[in-house]
């Protein structure tokens, strides 16, 4: 994308459970924009909770989770960083905790487990990019990034996923359309 053109997303499509034999969201979203989204799974495990997962969680830090690492590209170029955790009690043996790709994406599998959310909590901050970041975006120093926070929660308010979400600020358009009522 050039630097004047915006990629606008809205977040519902992301946390929704898909329909049998859908493929993913991002996927779908692209192709209806005639390119084409893709992901790939960088790692996938249990870890040892830091502070901001084990916050969104409802965890104490040190507590295990799941988390899987991913890079998201638009027409094979990068355009996001993902970090997904869950509760490890939720994700253990299951194909959250690996690397391959899941049919219809993590959120149908996490509904087909009996855990859907019925919640999400957003939140918006943008900063300079760490170097990391820089490297795996394509960035430069000065390019700042998004920073975006979801939290998951289920119909009794636990949290059941959490997204650590980064990506160029410069390449993005955030849309909120909120029902009241």
């Amino acid at each position: 994308m050039s630097g004047t053109e915006h990629w606008t997303s809205t977040s519902m499509p992301y946390v929704t459970p898909r329909s049998q034999g859908r493929g993913d969201a991002w996927a779908e979203e692209a192709a209806a924009r005639g390119r084409k989204g893709t992901q790939r799974i960088v790692s996938a495990g249990e870890v040892t909770a830091t502070d901001e997962p084990a916050s969104l969680l409802g965890l104490a830090p040190g507590e295990p989770v799941t988390v899987r690492r991913r890079i998201i590209e638009l027409d094979g170029k990068p355009v996001e960083l993902t970090d997904t955790y869950y509760p490890a009690h939720i994700a253990r043996g299951t194909p959250l905790a690996g690397t391959a790709r899941i049919r219809g994406g993590a959120v149908t599998l996490l509904a087909e487990l009996g855990h859907t959310g019925a919640r999400v909590v957003e939140e918006v901050t943008a900063r300079l990019p760490t170097r990391e970041e820089q490297d795996l975006l394509r960035l430069g120093a000065a390019e700042p990034v998004l920073r975006l926070t979801r939290q998951t929660l289920d119909a009794h308010d636990r949290p059941i996923q959490a997204d650590l979400m980064t990506m160029p600020a410069h390449r993005q358009r955030l849309r909120y359309e909120l029902r009241l009522g």
